[in-house]
């Protein structure tokens, strides 16, 4: 029996033909479901199924809210002529002091002390990222080259040690090995030679809190690398032995690139933290080698808020750092992504 070719109506002439047969394949692509048919859950679903995690979470974000979140509320004393004795209640006093609106950071504008702040602040920031940051990086890549586990383990614990160290205990070695009457100064005196104060040197200051840092904690960013590096599959390595390359191009080839989105993403967090350098640090020392050479902007603010009483003047001062500190994460993660770099967050 013989079937008419002719289409009944104008829409099935123009209607394509669906299935295989219209392209030609073995098998037409799959139709795409809805998206309530994808097994997309709705908000009250997801509730339902991870209410367990959520109050597990909520202690630590409600600690979030209240140590760090809500503080940024206070932030309003930077505008004001904050006056804490006006009541005994923080937020009455805020509501009752004056508002002198740009007045104090007019002030900060014209301080030469503020800007000795800042430029001490981004000399060290500068020093600690070149010389601090890469020295955990060559020490994981020192301590994984190690084959016996029980030297590695031995090298790992004495480096981490001094992590654990207060900034009290860490200055005072310091001060017995490079103070005046320290080992060294004893040392080059009993051969001839003047006596050695670094502690007290305002020239080399710069250079002590960062070898301070490098001592302290260099073995914080060593377990961090060596975390990474565990990661990387060993096919690798014997894929790239087997094509002949040695242990340098093996490490430039395969290590570093395995270390990549660590160190963007640890570099990222550095540079959000450039303007806070040692706090503690620089103020147990701050004495030694006078404000000129010491002041930072953590010091400038303390110094103004709790030495002499001037809140409104120092919570500007924190507000522009805490501005600047926001503008240099969002910029660093910026180029972590042109870097093909996660950063701190996605895009």
């Amino acid at each position: 029996m013989s079937h008419s070719t002719v289409p009944r109506s104008k829409a099935e002439a123009t209607k394509p033909v669906e299935g295989p047969a219209a392209s030609g394949d073995a098998a037409g692509p799959p139709d795409v479901p809805p998206r309530e048919k994808r097994g997309t859950l709705s908000l009250r679903l997801r509730y339902r199924r991870d209410r367990v995690l959520l109050l597990m979470a909520l202690p630590a974000v409600a600690l979030v809210l209240v140590f760090n979140y809500l503080p940024i509320l206070g932030n309003i004393v930077a505008f004001q002529d904050y006056d804490p004795y006006i009541s005994d209640n923080g937020v009455v006093s805020i509501l009752n002091s004056p508002v002198v609106g740009l007045e104090n950071f007019q002030r900060i504008m014209e301080d030469s002390a503020f800007w000795n702040a800042l430029k001490n602040t981004l000399v060290l920031f500068f020093l600690q990222l070149v010389l601090f940051f890469p020295i955990p990086i060559l020490l994981a890549l020192l301590i994984n080259s190690v084959i016996r586990p029980r030297v590695r383990a031995v090298a790992q614990a004495v480096l981490y040690l001094p992590h654990f160290f207060s900034w009290v205990l860490v200055i005072a070695v310091f001060q017995q090995l490079f103070g005046g009457a320290g080992i060294f100064s004893q040392l080059l005196r009993q051969n001839g030679h003047d006596g050695l104060d670094v502690m007290t040197n305002p020239d080399t200051f710069m250079f002590l809190l960062t070898a301070q840092s490098v001592w302290k904690d260099a073995g914080w960013g060593i377990i961090v690398f060596l975390a990474a590096l565990a990661s990387v599959s060993p096919d690798l390595y014997e894929a790239a032995a087997m094509d002949g390359a040695g242990r340098r191009r093996r490490m430039w080839h395969v290590t570093l690139p395995a270390l990549r989105p660590v160190i963007a993403l640890l570099l990222v967090l550095r540079v959000g933290d450039a303007l806070t350098v040692g706090f503690e640090q620089i103020l147990l020392q701050r004495d030694a080698v006078g404000p000129g050479a010491s002041e930072v902007l953590d010091t400038f603010v303390w110094w103004n808020g709790v030495r002499n009483q001037d809140f409104g003047y120092a919570a500007a001062a924190g507000l522009i750092k805490g501005v600047v500190s926001l503008g240099l994460v969002l910029a660093a993660n910026k180029v972590a992504h042109l870097m093909g770099e996660q950063g701190v967050y996605k895009k």
